[in-house]
């Protein structure tokens, strides 16, 4: 069984980060979730998220969340 992550199989991760990042964004701006989502996915954190060079899919949540809005 293989476990390493790639960049192959790197989007499996994204989903659940992109979430949790979704959530705390559209309770902190007070806007929907579809919102939320969109900004996150239009931002470079998510660009950064999504090349696994940058091992930005290690971080967690709130990490994740303080690089959205840094």
């Amino acid at each position: 069984m293989n476990l390493e992550v790639t960049q192959e199989n790197l989007y499996l991760f994204l989903p659940s980060k992109v979430s949790w990042m979704a959530e705390m964004l559209a309770s902190d701006k007070e806007i929907s979730i579809a919102d939320a989502v969109k900004e996150i996915y239009k931002s470079e954190t998510y660009r950064k998220l999504e090349d696994d060079t940058t091992k930005l899919w290690h971080l967690g949540p709130v990490a994740l969340y303080q690089e959205l809005m840094g």
